[in-house]
């Protein structure tokens, strides 16, 4: 929960300290000012807001994100909002790209900047709304305050903020939005960070600019133990750590990414993840407590679209995985599983999953290493992945058997395996993805119960002579 540190000052010293640092903001207005106001300054929170794409689709939903910051505002914090593309904005622009290409790969740059236009009109938008609603409010891309990336385009990685101009907004007194999703490099090209990238913009924010929880609105109300899409009895999560979350996000969970849940591990950045659309508190995900250890599993999740690369007489000898991953590495291909087998007759099988999105860029190495290696290379597109995490695993026995059971009496094969201190994972077929999530979810009882039905008894006529009503319900 965020803590309000200013509410004893009252509002008038606050409105009495944004009108003087309004008029001379490069001066030190708080010395002119009574020394409660200049306490009040010093102990401003900051908080840092995100909306997503469907909580920006229309310009109701806009202008409900920011009556939500000026209502934070109005409780003594200053307010940074992050925002997405508005609705399918992102899928359009890609879906015209596509178009233009005529089946080609668009060149990554450019790719980028057309989809960074997207967070841009939404910037612009989500400012408007607020000034029409009597909040002072500026908006800035990514590149405006200092955004620097590193340049692997399309899944660019944050390497500083410079913080320096957002301060010099919020000390002025206004609500500050910024572009998620995209940086620019130290020579100046734009870049994105991946899909769900607007979520890594938040907790960098949060930490650079030292905010003490950063709070990600969605269309859900929270983490859940599965994709309630795919679950329907799936509940709601009060709590969870960043380990459990950061494998969550890994293994398919679309809420958060991964690396906005390194951001937040590494400088105890707490997230809560909430619904735009109402007032109920969400998820908090924190550091582990000794309390998380008492469950076992605290979800499921579900990796739907994956690739297998297999690499087939590949020569067993020492420096080969090396010479294949680092050719993978070359061409930026983010690798998920690997499994190697050894064959008896001096060479192996090297299989590894990624992404789709990164098939074209793994053909392309992979045929050089078939040339190099003399070995064989199949691809299959077909796979998805369903996981257990829990931090409870490292002290209780029985998980692995009862996922394998779970799936086996469901007929659902099995064709991978890897684990790790806290999840376990099935690489299976695609078309069984969904009902690989169900049935491990109902293995091991993570739905919210069902409320047992009201008990009725009936009221029986009077006597006669009586006054009478008709036979009825009443519940007891």
């Amino acid at each position: 929960m965020l803590r309000p540190r200013r509410e004893a000052l009252g509002s008038e010293w606050r409105f009495a300290y944004l009108r003087a640092i309004r008029a001379a903001p490069n001066a030190n207005a708080a010395a002119e000012l009574p020394r409660a106001a200049s306490s009040w300054k010093e102990t401003m929170s900051i908080v840092v807001m995100k909306f997503g794409g469907t909580s920006l689709a229309d310009a109701d939903k806009i202008r409900s994100a920011a009556r939500r910051a000026i209502r934070s505002q109005k409780q003594g914090h200053q307010v940074v909002i992050v925002v997405s593309a508005m609705g399918k904005a992102t899928d359009q622009l890609e879906g015209m790209a596509r178009q233009v290409m005529r089946g080609s790969a668009a060149p990554k740059r450019e790719m980028d900047q057309l989809l960074a236009t997207g967070e841009q009109v939404t910037i612009s938008l989500t400012a408007m709304a607020l000034e029409e609603m009597g909040a002072a409010a500026i908006s800035f891309t990514a590149g405006q305050i200092g955004i620097i990336t590193d340049d692997k385009h399309t899944r660019a990685r944050i390497k500083t903020i410079d913080a320096r101009r957002i301060h010099e907004q919020l000390d002025a007194g206004r609500i500050v939005i910024v572009t998620g999703f995209q940086g620019v490099t130290e020579r100046g090209h734009v870049t994105t960070l991946g899909r769900g990238g607007s979520n890594v913009t938040l907790v960098a924010l949060a930490v650079a600019l030292g905010a003490e929880v950063c709070e990600n609105y969605t269309d859900v109300d929270g983490i859940f133990t599965a994709d309630p899409r795919i679950v329907p009895n799936a509940r709601k999560i009060n709590k969870v750590s960043y380990d459990e979350m950061l494998e969550l996000a890994s293994l398919g969970a679309g809420v958060l990414h991964n690396r906005a849940v390194e951001f937040a591990k590494k400088y105890n950045v707490p997230i809560h993840v909430r619904s735009s659309m109402n007032n109920k508190k969400g998820t908090m995900i924190v550091a582990e407590s000794e309390s998380m250890e008492r469950i076992v599993v605290s979800g499921v999740a579900l990796k739907d679209k994956l690739a297998r690369i297999s690499l087939h007489n590949v020569p067993d000898q020492p420096g080969v995985a090396a010479h294949i991953f680092h050719t993978l590495a070359t061409h930026n291909v983010v690798v998920d599983d690997i499994i190697q087998t050894v064959g008896e007759d001096g060479t192996a099988a090297v299989s590894f999953t990624a992404d789709p999105g990164d098939l074209d860029d793994a053909r392309v190495a992979c045929e050089k290493l078939a040339t190099t290696l003399k070995c064989d290379v199949v691809y299959e597109d077909h796979l998805a992945k369903v996981s257990v995490v829990g931090v409870g695993m490292r002290t209780h026995t029985g998980v692995a058997e009862k996922m394998f059971a779970a799936l086996a009496h469901a007929k659902i094969n099995i064709q991978n395996i890897t684990t790790s201190e806290i999840k376990i994972s099935c690489l299976i077929d695609r078309a069984q993805g969904a009902a690989a999530l169900r049935v491990v979810h109902d293995a091991f009882e993570l739905g919210g119960r069902k409320k047992p039905a009201r008990k009725t008894r009936k009221i029986a006529p009077a006597r006669p002579g009586k006054r009478s009503n008709h036979t009825r319900e009443r519940p007891t």
